[in-house]
This record gives C-alpha cells, structure tokens and sequence, in this order.
C-alpha cells in the first residue's frame, strides 16, 4: 500500500514539473513526508 502511494506521488511530482509548476512544489512536499514516513515505518519494524 505505501508503496503504491508512493509511485502515485512519484508520477504527479514529475507531472506536476511539466504542466503545473505550482503543484509540483506541493507535490515535492508530499513525496518528501511519505518517504519520512517509509523510513521511519522500516527502522520501526526492524526494532520489534
């Protein structure tokens, strides 16, 4: 599941670049806080 939303995230942070550049700043955002969120939810699962 999280890595569906991440590849979701992926392509519109790319299409967000070429056709809305006020988006892709938004988007860029996004990407960046579940990438934040997949590392912590590996260190996490690593632990137990």
């Amino acid at each position: 599941m999280l890595y569906t939303i991440a590849i979701v995230l992926l392509v519109l942070w790319l299409l967000g670049f070429s056709i809305f550049p006020a988006a892709g700043a938004l988007i860029h955002l996004l990407l960046i806080v579940a990438l934040v969120v997949f590392v912590l939810g590996v260190v996490q699962q690593r632990r137990i």
